[in-house]
């Protein structure tokens, strides 16, 4: 795996003493570890804190639990002093911790480059959300609209912090010369085209009958198997109509609302004729006392209106994708120093705190 302390960059500078029982040093680059009592990690030479570093791996240690859990068949609470694989759940959680930091430390460099933030540093970050905390406080007492939660907690904003950052700069990227996100009407084009049926899902309009069977009082258990026997033998469900005693046949036009649309109804309508060519039957829909069949009469598409429709939202989610590889680059590139004595300090009541 890319970013951590056991697989280096191939920039980093990593120093291993101690929990991992390994001592050696890689110096590709003249970067120093930050020369500070509370550093256990630098990023081209930001300093990682010892109280950075818990709090990222508390806030990571239910997921990697979690992952444990299903990686190794355990059960019960974690051990973080126990083998997980090659190393602890501790070190494992440690690992995952210095992932993410590399990752996040890197995009809030990246934003002070573009002079969205003035520092990167996790006691700035604190400081902020204090000051955060501290005006909206004074404006709900003031009676002021806030929106949002009244009060942050740490992790909140954090999260809340790191999205408002990737979304502007994404935009300062692509408004950048050069462009390092741009994408092109073509890569729009094609991408639409590679997933047409889902894209053109809002576009399409269906034509459709649909067959409501009442189940006699009393029937049979086998009445089903055998009303389904009879809707096979048939070519069009006029036919079922015309021979079940109290059948309801009725036609339709659907169009415009995709699985994802407002309504469950919508969205179970389009689940069933999503999957029928024309002129092809449902599977029964059973309800309380009755049994339900779809078939398909016909099925139009307005391509280029779901094209107009979506092309936006398809550039939007082609940058996304630039970004993310743009800052996996800078991570790439970057430079890591970890003391892993320093880390092999925190122990399981650091990570509970």
């Amino acid at each position: 795996m890319k970013g951590t302390a056991s697989r280096p960059s191939r920039r980093a500078v990593v120093l291993f003493v101690g929990i991992w029982g390994v001592v050696a040093a890689l110096v590709v680059t003249g970067v120093a570890l930050a020369h500070r009592t509370d550093g256990v990690a630098a990023i081209d030479g930001h300093t990682v804190t010892r109280d950075e570093l818990l709090f990222h791996m508390r806030r990571l240690a239910p997921t990697v639990q979690n992952e444990l859990r299903n990686e190794y068949h355990l059960r019960g609470a974690i051990d973080w002093t126990a083998k997980a694989g090659d190393r602890t759940a501790l070190q494992q959680l440690a690992t995952r911790a210095l992932d993410e930091i590399w990752r996040d430390k890197t995009t809030l460099i990246l934003a002070k480059e573009q002079g969205l933030v003035d520092s990167v540093d996790h006691a700035d970050f604190l400081a902020e959300l204090a000051d955060e905390n501290e005006r909206r406080a004074k404006a709900v007492t003031a009676g002021e609209t806030v929106y949002g939660v009244a009060e942050f907690s740490a992790e909140e904003y954090y999260s809340h912090r790191l999205t408002e950052l990737r979304t502007s700069l994404t935009k300062r990227l692509s408004a950048a010369p050069g462009d390092p996100l741009r994408v092109t009407d073509a890569d729009v084009r094609r991408a639409f085209d590679a997933d047409r049926d889902a894209w053109s899902a809002n576009a399409t309009t269906y034509t459709y009958s649909k067959l409501v069977v009442p189940v006699p009082d009393g029937a049979a258990p086998d009445y089903a198997a055998g009303l389904q026997r009879r809707v096979d033998a048939a070519d069009r469900l006029a036919e079922v109509a015309r021979r079940e005693p109290g059948a309801r046949l009725t036609t339709a036009t659907f169009g415009g609302a995709a699985p994802t649309g407002p309504n469950a109804h919508d969205q179970d309508l389009v689940a069933v004729l999503g999957k029928l060519a024309p002129g092809q039957i449902s599977a029964p829909v059973p309800a309380p006392g009755q049994v339900t069949y779809y078939e398909l009469d016909g099925r139009t598409v307005d391509e280029a209106g779901a094209f107009a429709e979506y092309s936006r939202r398809i550039r939007q989610s082609l940058v996304e994708q630039k970004f993310d590889q743009f800052l996996q680059r800078q991570v790439d590139d970057s430079d890591i120093e970890v003391d892993t004595a320093a880390i092999g300090s925190i122990n399981p009541e650091d990570v509970k705190q």
